[in-house]
């Protein structure tokens, strides 16, 4: 078994490759600009052929879509047309941003795709520490700014989406959809709070308006993915992503890791 790793240096990608080879299982790590490693290999959205080379040899696919693609099939149909045969599982979003249709294809093709999952999880844990906004905020102002108001999510740590990952692209049996959320669902207010009691740094959350936020993204995202990032924050706001599963228990037999200890673990 070679499973080929598209965004294979990101988030979810590089557990899931330290996962796979802990396994014994062969991987080919795809990025824009690869290493100099014999399993790393370039691979271009905007290049058919560097995909083409990319799947030479390999039989699982684990597919990390187009970053800020609002359609990103013109893109990811082509490269599902040359990926046929293998088991592909790809990365998708508990939630869909609204007015995007091209995502809800892209979920709906993969989940029909025999053999083949769509992994569904709610926001990273990492947007708290990594190149994100929101630990841009708490580094540099102490602050976390958001329009979700006291809307609850149950923050994931990419880690545990990698296990699952991992565990769809090898087991003899595999469901249409996962979707996957931590422990418990906590407000960006609360997390503030367990930020600042871990690390004895004060951080606040300033809740704004969705266009006040919308206004705010577009300055470094497409104005209509920044109105639907914005749109998003409605959502939870209305409190359609308070709600956590059971996925990654049942999946990987152990618990998904809370906020607290990741937390602990990251900025502790």
């Amino acid at each position: 078994m070679t499973v080929l790793i598209t965004g294979g240096t990101g988030k979810t990608g590089r557990p899931l490759a330290t996962v796979l080879r802990e396994r014994g299982i062969a991987v080919r790590i795809a990025s824009r600009h690869p290493a100099g490693d014999p399993d790393h290999v370039r691979f271009d959205w905007a290049d058919p052929d560097s995909q083409r080379r990319a799947l030479d040899g390999v039989d699982r696919v684990y597919l990390v879509p187009p970053v800020g693609a609002t359609d990103p099939m013109p893109q990811v149909g082509p490269f599902l047309a040359a990926a046929a045969g293998r088991r592909i599982v790809a990365l998708g979003s508990s939630a869909m941003l609204p007015n995007a249709p091209g995502l809800a294809e892209y979920r709906a093709r993969i989940a029909s795709m025999p053999g083949c999952a769509v992994l569904r999880p709610t926001w990273f844990m990492q947007n708290f520490t990594g190149r994100h906004p929101v630990a841009d905020g708490i580094r540099e102002r102490g602050e976390i700014v958001t329009a979700t108001g006291s809307g609850r999510l149950g923050w994931i740590d990419a880690a545990d989406i990698a296990a699952v990952a991992a565990h769809a692209l090898t087991s003899d049996e595999v469901a249409d959809e996962y979707l996957l959320t931590g422990p418990e669902a906590l407000s960006y207010g609360e997390a503030a709070a367990i930020i600042s009691d871990i690390t004895g740094r004060p951080v606040r959350h300033r809740d704004i308006t969705v266009g006040e936020l919308a206004r705010r993204l577009s300055a470094e995202l497409p104005a209509d993915f920044a109105a639907g990032l914005a749109a998003m924050d409605e959502h939870i706001r209305e409190g359609g992503e308070d709600r956590t599963t059971t996925t990654v228990q049942d999946v990987t037999g152990r618990p998904p890791r809370s906020f607290r200890d990741f937390i602990r673990a990251e900025l502790g």
